[in-house]
Protein backbone atom coordinates (compact mmCIF):
# COMPACT_ATOMS: atom_id res chain seq x y z
CA UNK A 1 0.00 0.00 0.00
CA UNK A 2 1.30 3.58 -1.02
CA UNK A 3 2.62 5.71 2.13
CA UNK A 4 3.24 9.12 0.80
CA UNK A 5 5.00 11.31 2.76
CA UNK A 6 2.37 13.73 4.22
CA UNK A 7 3.77 17.82 4.11
CA UNK A 8 1.23 19.80 6.52
CA UNK A 9 2.01 23.17 5.50
CA UNK A 10 2.85 24.00 1.55
CA UNK A 11 4.20 27.24 2.38
CA UNK A 12 7.64 28.33 1.69
CA UNK A 13 9.48 25.68 2.59
CA UNK A 14 7.32 22.62 2.56
CA UNK A 15 6.07 23.58 -1.04
CA UNK A 16 9.58 23.75 -2.18
CA UNK A 17 10.14 20.12 -0.81
CA UNK A 18 7.26 18.81 -2.20
CA UNK A 19 7.71 19.82 -6.18
CA UNK A 20 11.16 18.58 -5.78
CA UNK A 21 10.11 15.67 -4.21
CA UNK A 22 6.50 15.23 -6.51
CA UNK A 23 9.14 15.90 -9.81
CA UNK A 24 11.38 13.26 -8.39
CA UNK A 25 8.92 10.39 -8.59
CA UNK A 26 8.44 10.23 -4.97
CA UNK A 27 4.71 9.83 -3.42
CA UNK A 28 3.54 13.30 -2.00
CA UNK A 29 0.26 14.17 -0.11
CA UNK A 30 0.59 18.20 0.94
CA UNK A 31 -2.44 19.78 3.41
CA UNK A 32 -2.05 23.81 3.71
CA UNK A 33 -5.41 26.34 4.95
CA UNK A 34 -5.48 28.27 1.79
CA UNK A 35 -8.02 26.46 -0.28
CA UNK A 36 -6.58 28.14 -3.92
CA UNK A 37 -3.01 27.10 -3.32
CA UNK A 38 -3.92 23.73 -2.55
CA UNK A 39 -6.06 24.02 -5.84
CA UNK A 40 -3.71 25.49 -8.20
CA UNK A 41 -0.80 23.05 -6.78
CA UNK A 42 -3.06 19.77 -7.39
CA UNK A 43 -4.59 21.01 -11.09
CA UNK A 44 -2.36 23.97 -12.88
CA UNK A 45 0.46 22.62 -10.79
CA UNK A 46 3.20 24.71 -8.17
CA UNK A 47 5.58 26.80 -9.78
CA UNK A 48 9.00 27.05 -8.74
CA UNK A 49 10.40 30.23 -9.27
CA UNK A 50 13.87 31.70 -9.17
CA UNK A 51 17.48 31.62 -9.90
CA UNK A 52 18.12 28.40 -8.90
CA UNK A 53 15.64 26.76 -10.84
CA UNK A 54 12.56 26.77 -12.79
CA UNK A 55 9.69 24.42 -13.47
CA UNK A 56 5.81 23.59 -12.65
CA UNK A 57 5.06 20.08 -10.83
CA UNK A 58 1.64 19.19 -10.02
CA UNK A 59 1.28 18.20 -6.49
CA UNK A 60 -1.74 16.35 -4.58
CA UNK A 61 -2.95 18.37 -2.19
CA UNK A 62 -6.14 19.16 0.31
CA UNK A 63 -6.85 20.96 2.80
CA UNK A 64 -6.76 19.72 6.35
CA UNK A 65 -11.02 18.92 6.57
CA UNK A 66 -10.33 16.64 3.50
CA UNK A 67 -7.55 14.82 4.54
CA UNK A 68 -8.09 10.81 5.76
CA UNK A 69 -5.92 8.13 6.52
CA UNK A 70 -2.55 8.12 8.83
CA UNK A 71 0.88 8.31 8.13
CA UNK A 72 4.48 6.98 8.76
CA UNK A 73 6.18 10.44 7.87
CA UNK A 74 4.74 13.95 7.90
CA UNK A 75 6.51 16.61 7.66
CA UNK A 76 5.56 19.83 9.75
CA UNK A 77 6.14 23.19 7.74
CA UNK A 78 3.99 25.79 9.33
CA UNK A 79 4.74 28.70 10.51
CA UNK A 80 6.76 28.02 14.06
CA UNK A 81 3.29 29.50 16.21
CA UNK A 82 1.34 27.41 14.82
CA UNK A 83 3.06 24.73 15.45
CA UNK A 84 1.17 23.38 18.73
CA UNK A 85 -2.57 23.59 17.09
CA UNK A 86 -0.74 22.01 13.67
CA UNK A 87 0.07 19.12 15.55
CA UNK A 88 -3.05 18.72 17.15
CA UNK A 89 -5.01 18.44 14.03
CA UNK A 90 -2.21 15.80 12.17
CA UNK A 91 -1.78 13.75 15.56
CA UNK A 92 -4.95 11.45 14.46
CA UNK A 93 -3.23 11.40 10.95
CA UNK A 94 0.09 9.94 12.33
CA UNK A 95 0.80 6.43 12.15
CA UNK A 96 1.33 4.24 15.91
CA UNK A 97 4.88 3.77 14.32
CA UNK A 98 5.32 7.27 12.59
CA UNK A 99 7.35 10.38 12.88
CA UNK A 100 6.74 13.93 12.55
CA UNK A 101 9.72 15.78 11.17
CA UNK A 102 9.96 19.60 11.56
CA UNK A 103 10.93 21.76 8.65
CA UNK A 104 10.82 24.87 10.62
CA UNK A 105 12.78 27.72 12.06
CA UNK A 106 13.02 27.43 15.87
CA UNK A 107 12.89 24.88 18.60
CA UNK A 108 9.81 23.30 17.53
CA UNK A 109 10.62 19.66 18.09
CA UNK A 110 10.44 20.59 21.83
CA UNK A 111 6.37 21.63 21.20
CA UNK A 112 5.91 18.62 18.84
CA UNK A 113 7.71 16.25 20.84
CA UNK A 114 5.52 17.11 24.20
CA UNK A 115 2.38 16.36 22.18
CA UNK A 116 3.26 13.07 20.25
CA UNK A 117 6.36 11.83 22.02
CA UNK A 118 10.01 11.85 21.81
CA UNK A 119 10.08 8.71 19.72
CA UNK A 120 7.79 10.06 17.23
CA UNK A 121 9.54 13.27 16.31
CA UNK A 122 12.79 14.26 14.36
CA UNK A 123 14.63 17.52 13.55
CA UNK A 124 15.49 19.09 10.41
CA UNK A 125 17.44 22.01 10.25
CA UNK A 126 16.55 24.48 7.04
CA UNK A 127 18.53 27.30 5.43
CA UNK A 128 17.17 27.79 1.87
CA UNK A 129 15.93 30.76 0.92
CA UNK A 130 12.38 30.64 -0.06
CA UNK A 131 9.03 32.82 -0.13
CA UNK A 132 4.78 31.95 -1.02
CA UNK A 133 4.58 34.24 -3.53
CA UNK A 134 0.41 33.24 -4.00
CA UNK A 135 -1.79 30.31 -4.94
CA UNK A 136 0.59 28.02 -7.20
CA UNK A 137 3.69 29.80 -6.42
CA UNK A 138 6.56 29.77 -4.48
CA UNK A 139 10.35 32.02 -5.19
CA UNK A 140 13.28 29.78 -4.46
CA UNK A 141 16.09 32.31 -3.94
CA UNK A 142 18.58 30.37 -2.81
CA UNK A 143 20.30 26.84 -1.87
CA UNK A 144 21.26 26.81 2.16
CA UNK A 145 21.94 24.35 4.21
CA UNK A 146 19.96 21.26 5.24
CA UNK A 147 20.64 19.07 8.29
CA UNK A 148 18.59 16.27 9.35
CA UNK A 149 18.88 14.32 12.76
CA UNK A 150 16.66 12.56 16.21
CA UNK A 151 16.19 15.25 18.73
CA UNK A 152 17.38 11.96 21.16
CA UNK A 153 20.62 11.93 19.69
CA UNK A 154 20.35 8.74 17.69
CA UNK A 155 20.69 7.72 14.03
CA UNK A 156 18.64 4.71 12.98
CA UNK A 157 17.34 3.86 9.09
CA UNK A 158 14.47 5.94 9.49
CA UNK A 159 16.91 8.68 9.81
CA UNK A 160 19.01 7.72 7.38
CA UNK A 161 15.57 7.16 4.62
CA UNK A 162 14.55 10.94 5.56
CA UNK A 163 18.43 12.02 4.77
CA UNK A 164 18.21 10.47 1.50
CA UNK A 165 15.39 12.12 0.69
CA UNK A 166 16.40 15.50 1.74
CA UNK A 167 19.14 14.65 -0.75
CA UNK A 168 16.88 14.55 -3.41
CA UNK A 169 16.46 18.20 -2.95
CA UNK A 170 19.60 19.23 -1.52
CA UNK A 171 22.59 17.19 -2.40
CA UNK A 172 24.73 18.11 0.43
CA UNK A 173 21.86 17.37 3.07
CA UNK A 174 23.74 16.50 5.85
CA UNK A 175 23.18 13.71 8.31
CA UNK A 176 23.82 14.38 12.23
CA UNK A 177 24.05 12.83 16.19
CA UNK A 178 23.55 16.43 17.07
CA UNK A 179 20.46 18.51 15.26
CA UNK A 180 20.10 20.61 18.69
CA UNK A 181 23.66 22.37 17.95
CA UNK A 182 22.24 23.68 14.07
CA UNK A 183 19.17 24.23 15.87
CA UNK A 184 20.67 26.84 18.32
CA UNK A 185 23.42 27.72 15.54
CA UNK A 186 20.58 29.43 13.73
CA UNK A 187 18.97 30.93 16.65
CA UNK A 188 21.52 33.19 16.64
CA UNK A 189 21.75 34.32 13.31
CA UNK A 190 17.43 34.19 13.13
CA UNK A 191 17.60 36.85 15.87
CA UNK A 192 19.47 39.04 13.70
CA UNK A 193 17.20 38.54 11.05
CA UNK A 194 14.43 39.31 13.11
CA UNK A 195 16.05 42.57 13.78
CA UNK A 196 17.02 43.58 10.03
CA UNK A 197 13.26 43.34 9.39
CA UNK A 198 12.72 46.60 11.67
CA UNK A 199 13.20 48.36 8.62
CA UNK A 200 12.84 48.19 4.76
CA UNK A 201 15.94 47.85 4.31
CA UNK A 202 17.41 44.53 2.65
CA UNK A 203 19.43 42.28 4.86
CA UNK A 204 22.51 42.34 2.85
CA UNK A 205 22.15 46.76 3.14
CA UNK A 206 21.73 45.37 7.16
CA UNK A 207 24.47 43.74 7.68
CA UNK A 208 27.03 46.28 5.76
CA UNK A 209 25.82 48.93 7.48
CA UNK A 210 28.65 49.65 10.52
CA UNK A 211 26.59 51.78 12.80
CA UNK A 212 24.17 49.12 13.01
CA UNK A 213 26.47 46.40 13.26
CA UNK A 214 26.65 46.61 17.32
CA UNK A 215 22.98 44.87 17.45
CA UNK A 216 24.45 42.31 15.52
CA UNK A 217 27.27 41.44 17.66
CA UNK A 218 25.08 41.59 20.60
CA UNK A 219 22.28 39.62 19.76
CA UNK A 220 24.73 37.09 18.31
CA UNK A 221 26.67 37.12 21.48
CA UNK A 222 23.23 36.98 23.71
CA UNK A 223 22.04 33.91 21.95
CA UNK A 224 25.56 31.71 21.83
CA UNK A 225 25.53 33.04 25.82
CA UNK A 226 22.08 30.81 27.01
CA UNK A 227 23.11 27.68 24.20
CA UNK A 228 26.76 27.48 26.15
CA UNK A 229 24.39 27.46 29.55
CA UNK A 230 22.15 25.14 28.07
CA UNK A 231 25.65 22.73 27.29
CA UNK A 232 24.82 23.27 23.70
CA UNK A 233 27.80 23.77 21.48
CA UNK A 234 26.32 25.62 18.41
CA UNK A 235 27.34 24.85 14.53
CA UNK A 236 27.86 27.54 11.81
CA UNK A 237 25.72 27.50 8.51
CA UNK A 238 25.92 29.38 5.00
CA UNK A 239 29.00 32.09 6.19
CA UNK A 240 27.66 32.00 9.67
CA UNK A 241 29.97 31.55 12.24
CA UNK A 242 28.28 30.65 15.95
CA UNK A 243 32.05 30.69 17.16
CA UNK A 244 32.69 34.40 16.71
CA UNK A 245 30.37 35.15 19.37
CA UNK A 246 30.73 32.52 21.87
CA UNK A 247 31.61 33.78 25.65
CA UNK A 248 35.55 35.14 25.32
CA UNK A 249 35.70 35.61 21.05
CA UNK A 250 37.28 38.78 20.01
CA UNK A 251 35.29 41.62 18.49
CA UNK A 252 36.84 41.21 15.50
CA UNK A 253 35.85 37.97 14.97
CA UNK A 254 32.41 39.22 15.34
CA UNK A 255 33.06 41.95 12.75
CA UNK A 256 34.38 39.46 10.16
CA UNK A 257 31.44 37.45 10.53
CA UNK A 258 28.58 40.08 9.74
CA UNK A 259 30.83 41.01 7.31
CA UNK A 260 30.47 37.80 5.63
CA UNK A 261 26.29 37.66 6.30
CA UNK A 262 26.55 40.85 4.38
CA UNK A 263 28.02 39.17 1.42
CA UNK A 264 26.68 35.69 1.55
CA UNK A 265 22.70 37.85 2.08
CA UNK A 266 23.87 39.80 -1.36
CA UNK A 267 23.83 36.98 -3.36
CA UNK A 268 20.17 35.73 -3.03
CA UNK A 269 17.44 36.86 -5.02
CA UNK A 270 15.32 36.59 -1.32
CA UNK A 271 16.22 40.14 -0.22
CA UNK A 272 14.28 39.88 2.51
CA UNK A 273 13.70 37.61 5.64
CA UNK A 274 10.41 35.90 5.84
CA UNK A 275 9.82 38.06 8.86
CA UNK A 276 10.15 41.12 6.77
CA UNK A 277 7.40 39.76 4.60
CA UNK A 278 5.36 38.74 7.39
CA UNK A 279 5.46 42.83 8.83
CA UNK A 280 5.45 44.62 5.36
CA UNK A 281 3.78 42.70 2.75
CA UNK A 282 1.34 40.09 4.41
CA UNK A 283 0.59 42.07 7.45
CA UNK A 284 0.67 39.43 10.26
CA UNK A 285 2.07 38.01 13.14
CA UNK A 286 5.79 36.87 13.07
CA UNK A 287 7.01 33.99 14.53
CA UNK A 288 8.34 36.08 16.79
CA UNK A 289 7.31 34.70 20.51
CA UNK A 290 8.13 31.10 20.11
CA UNK A 291 11.65 32.09 18.23
CA UNK A 292 12.63 34.28 19.88
CA UNK A 293 10.86 35.41 22.98
CA UNK A 294 11.60 31.64 23.78
CA UNK A 295 15.20 32.71 24.09
CA UNK A 296 14.66 34.66 27.00
CA UNK A 297 12.69 32.57 28.77
CA UNK A 298 15.28 30.02 28.57
CA UNK A 299 17.80 32.56 29.76
CA UNK A 300 15.84 33.42 32.54
CA UNK A 301 16.30 29.73 33.88
CA UNK A 302 20.03 29.65 33.33
CA UNK A 303 20.66 32.92 34.22
CA UNK A 304 21.75 35.37 31.42
CA UNK A 305 21.24 38.25 30.90
CA UNK A 306 19.46 39.37 27.43
CA UNK A 307 18.40 42.71 27.26
CA UNK A 308 18.59 42.97 23.63
CA UNK A 309 16.62 39.76 22.93
CA UNK A 310 13.73 41.79 25.34
CA UNK A 311 13.94 44.85 23.07
CA UNK A 312 13.87 43.22 19.92
CA UNK A 313 10.72 41.22 20.74
CA UNK A 314 8.91 44.41 21.83
CA UNK A 315 10.28 45.96 19.27
CA UNK A 316 8.76 43.38 16.76
CA UNK A 317 5.58 43.46 18.62
CA UNK A 318 4.99 47.53 18.44
CA UNK A 319 5.69 46.99 14.63
CA UNK A 320 3.02 44.18 14.56
CA UNK A 321 0.48 45.99 16.67
CA UNK A 322 0.82 49.52 14.73
CA UNK A 323 2.91 51.22 17.50
CA UNK A 324 5.99 51.81 15.39
CA UNK A 325 6.58 51.68 11.67
CA UNK A 326 9.11 49.74 9.63
CA UNK A 327 11.92 52.66 10.07
CA UNK A 328 15.51 53.13 10.64
CA UNK A 329 14.21 55.09 13.97
CA UNK A 330 12.56 51.78 15.25
CA UNK A 331 15.74 49.71 14.56
CA UNK A 332 18.14 52.70 16.24
CA UNK A 333 16.42 51.82 19.47
CA UNK A 334 17.56 48.40 19.32
CA UNK A 335 21.34 49.21 18.38
CA UNK A 336 21.55 52.00 21.17
CA UNK A 337 19.72 49.30 23.84
CA UNK A 338 22.68 46.39 22.15
CA UNK A 339 25.55 49.07 22.72
CA UNK A 340 24.72 50.31 25.99
CA UNK A 341 24.26 46.44 27.14
CA UNK A 342 27.79 45.45 25.27
CA UNK A 343 29.86 48.75 26.98
CA UNK A 344 28.60 47.69 30.71
CA UNK A 345 29.66 43.92 30.44
CA UNK A 346 33.10 45.50 29.31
Amino acid sequence: MADPILIWGAGAIGGTLGAYWARAGIDVLMVDIVPEHVEACRTTGLTIEGPIDEFTQIVPAVTPDQLTGTYSRIVLAVKAHHTAGAVDRLAPHLAEDGFVLSAQNGLNEIIIARRVGEARTMGCFVNFGADWHGPGRILYGNRGACVVGEVDRTIGERTRAMHRLMQVFEPDAELTDDIWSYLWGKLGYGAMLFGTALTNDSMSANFADQTRTPAWVRLGREVMAVAVAKGVQPRGFSGFDPAAFLPGASEDAARACIAALADYTSQTAKTHSGVWRDLAVRKRRTEVDVQIAIIAEIAGEVGVDVPGIRTLVDLVHDVEEGRRPLSGETLQILVDTCRSASTAAS
